[in-house]
Order: structure tokens, then C-alpha cells, then sequence
């Protein structure tokens, strides 16, 4: 079984649209421990099998496209059955499907006995998402560009994160055709060495560009993050295109109970502990 981890944004920078229609931003993509489980096994084409209805189980699956294009870049002539266990909640702005299809990248060749190059592999998963890249690695990574390019750093959160995702699904397309790109400057990296020490910092100076694109049109969202406010979180944003959440608390058991409170009103929620590492 092979882990698919999720991801938050700790800020994202839009800065301008692209003349190829995708957009220039910044962001810090940060895992946290709620994972996808994948397994492979033999078969003689390519298939996906998911146990959430709402994540495609065939050709229009990232983790089919990631072994189809696997497949045809390393000329193998087996397939396989992919069977994923969907616990990162689909559309929530937390990567899912991205972290599925790094993971088929990263992890099928070994089980076709094959070798591709990294520089393959990166090419591959950009054809796949704009995202897709920073999973074929595990840590955190300052992104820019489409995303894709990546500079990975040590990050580790002294605070226990609690995410918490509405059940609505934000379309990240509609997110990037209505969101108004800025040119100011940033340092993400800075900020977030600095929040670290002093929380106050993040509060401050990290923010979310789609939040003001996402918030008029799902209320609940901006209320998610005001309550987490209001019940002791050190700071809170939305991260992606939404419609994800993420707090950072001091207390363990605070966030626990505003874990509780959440999932009372149906409110999907999942917990990280502070100074969280991945493991396969």
C-alpha cells in the first residue's frame, strides 16, 4: 500500500495571467497526515478502481492518466489495476487526485520493473496538473511559476493543524477566471520562518488570493475560518481554491475539541500533529 498524501497552501500569490492561459503564482505547498491508500495489481490493461463516487474510476482519473502515460513513455506492454481508498475529500483543495497520480508516477515503475528519469517523471506529472510535480516528493515546497517550479525547504509546524472541508466543491477553474492577479511583493519563505516564532506574524502578513473570489460565493467557507478564529486557532485560511480550511492550534486538545464541534454539523475534519513528517 502507498500513502497519497494531501496538501495545504500557506499562502498563494496570484500574480498574472500567462499568455498559454494558466497563471503565475507563488505558494507553499505543505503536506499534512491525511493520505490517499493505493495499491497495485497485476492486469492486463489499465484500470482504476475508487471507493468514492464522486472520483472517477476510469480513463478520467489523474492515477489512470499518470500510468497511461507511464506506459507509453517506458513501452511497457502489461497494465494494471489500480484500487485507490479516497480519504482526502475530492474538490476540497487539498490535492488529492494530484497526490494519486504523483504517487502511480512515483511508485509504478518499481512494480513494472522499469526505470524512468526524475526529469521524465516531472514532465509527465506537469502534463498531468500544475500541482502534480510537488508530490513526487515528500516535504514542503516554496512553488512558482504554474506551481511546477519547486524549491524544497525544512518546515516544521509547531502547532497542531486542524482542516476542516465544508463538502463543497469550488471549481478551480472558475477560482483562476475570476480572481484578479497582483504584481506585489512577497516572501513566503520569510514569513513563514518568522510565523513560527510569533504566529501573530502569519495573521499579519500570509494570505490566500481566491479567498476574496471564493468567500461572496460560499459564505459557510469564510464562516469556517471565523469560527476557527473565534474558537483559539492562532491563525486560519483557506487553502487552494478552497473550499478547505486549515487552523493552526497551540492547544492539541482545543483543536480536538473544535474538531468535534465541527463534525457535529457535518463538517468533514482531519487533524495533524505538530512537527509532522510523511512516512511511505
Amino acid at each position: 500500500m502507498h500513502r497519497a498524501y494531501a496538501k495545504i497552501n500557506l499562502g498563494l500569490h496570484i500574480i498574472e495571467k500567462r499568455t498559454d492561459g494558466f497563471h503565475n503564482i507563488e505558494t507553499v505547498f505543505h503536506l499534512i497526515d491525511l493520505y490517499d491508500e493505493i495499491k497495485f495489481a497485476a492486469s492486463k490493461k489499465i484500470e482504476v478502481i475508487s471507493n468514492n463516487d464522486d472520483a472517477p474510476g476510469g480513463a478520467d482519473n489523474l492515477a489512470y492518466k499518470a500510468a497511461a502515460f507511464l506506459k507509453k513513455h517506458a513501452g511497457v506492454a502489461k497494465g494494471v489495476k489500480i484500487t485507490i481508498a479516497k480519504n482526502i475529500p475530492v474538490g476540497s483543495g487539498l490535492g488529492g487526485g494530484s497526490s494519486d497520480a504523483a504517487t502511480v508516477l512515483r511508485e509504478l515503475p518499481g512494480f513494472w520493473k522499469c526505470k524512468v528519469a526524475e526529469k521524465d517523471l516531472q514532465n509527465i506529472a506537469l502534463n498531468i496538473g500544475s500541482d502534480v510535480p510537488f508530490f513526487l516528493k515528500k516535504g514542503t515546497a516554496l512553488g512558482s511559476g504554474r506551481g511546477e517550479r519547486l524549491e524544497y525547504f525544512s518546515l516544521r509546524i509547531p502547532y497542531t493543524i486542524l482542516v476542516c472541508n465544508p463538502v463543497i466543491q469550488v471549481p478551480t477553474a472558475w477560482a483562476y477566471e475570476n480572481c484578479v492577479p497582483n504584481k506585489r511583493t512577497t516572501d513566503f519563505k520569510k514569513i513563514l520562518a518568522e510565523g513560527m516564532k510569533n504566529p501573530s506574524t502569519l495573521t499579519d502578513k500570509l494570505f490566500n488570493d481566491f479567498e476574496p473570489v471564493v468567500f461572496p460565493h460560499h459564505p459557510s467557507i469564510a464562516q469556517i475560518k471565523k469560527a476557527m478564529a473565534d474558537s483559539g486557532a492562532l491563525f486560519a485560511l483557506m487553502s487552494g481554491s478552497g473550499s478547505t480550511v486549515y487552523g493552526l492550534f497551540e492547544n492539541p486538545k482545543r483543536a480536538e475539541e473544535v474538531s468535534g464541534t465541527f463534525s457535529k454539523i457535518g463538517l468533514a475534519t482531519f487533524i495533524t500533529a505538530p512537527n509532522f513528517s510523511p512516512i511511505d
